[in-house]
């Protein structure tokens, strides 16, 4: 009985440390996140402005972000916090979505534009070819596990 206590307690701690690491691994490996007057510089010149909601209906503590957004056709820029976790990706979307099963639907329509990589603010670069006014919603979502971080329409 107390080697199986012993074992279960050691895998529960195991496990606890592993989910500890992919949730701290990161934000340990993020790069700098660019300052708030940055963003605002870089925002003065945007066609678009919404915002990033934590009360989305797939958002959760774990998986949501909360600020300005601003798009043009050079930049993205988020200005806000945005719960970390790997792998996340910023789309385009002819449409809003705010579910995972919405997201899957429309993942053909959607147009990926950078990977997300700090989440305390953000500037990302559109590519050259990418029309931002193909579309109307920036979405974030995490490649590595399929899950649904935020979402906001901007036109």
């Amino acid at each position: 009985m107390k080697k199986l206590f012993l074992i279960l307690t050691h895998l529960l701690a195991g496990f606890i440390g592993f989910a500890a690491g992919i949730y701290a691994l990161p934000i340990l490996i993020a790069p700098d996140a660019p300052s708030a007057s940055q963003v605002a510089s870089m925002a003065a010149a945007a066609n678009y402005q919404t915002t990033f909601s934590k009360d989305l209906q797939d958002s959760d503590f774990l998986h949501q972000a909360e600020g300005q957004v601003t798009i043009s056709n050079e930049h993205i820029t988020f200005n806000g916090t945005m719960s970390p976790g790997p792998d996340y990706i910023l789309y385009l979307s002819p449409q809003f979505v705010e579910t995972e099963s919405d997201f899957n639907q429309l993942k053909s329509q959607m147009t990926p534009v950078a990977a997300v990589k700090t989440f305390d603010n953000f500037i990302i670069d559109v590519p050259t070819g990418v029309d931002v006014e193909a579309f109307n919603t920036v979405i974030v979502w995490c490649e590595s596990f399929g899950q649904f971080i935020t979402a906001a329409q901007y036109r």
